[in-house]
């Protein structure tokens, strides 16, 4: 889908030099890439602490019987 973006061409010069891709799409692409990946990891982090497990459970147990 073709799309008209103003981007900061300063940051995006330093991306092309540090990505190492050859075009602006693939740069940006893979921007994006990473930046939904991050998002995904840091709603990871911040369930550290917040869930709750059962103590007894045997995962050996159950691991045996697949």
């Amino acid at each position: 889908m073709p799309t008209n973006l103003a981007i900061d061409q300063h940051l995006l010069e330093q991306a092309l030099k540090s990505g190492g891709r050859k075009t602006k799409r693939e740069t940006v692409n893979e921007a994006l890439a990473e930046y939904v990946q991050r998002r995904k990891q840091q709603e990871i982090v911040e369930l550290f602490g917040k869930i709750e497990y059962d103590r007894t459970y045997n995962y050996k147990k159950h691991r045996k019987q697949a």
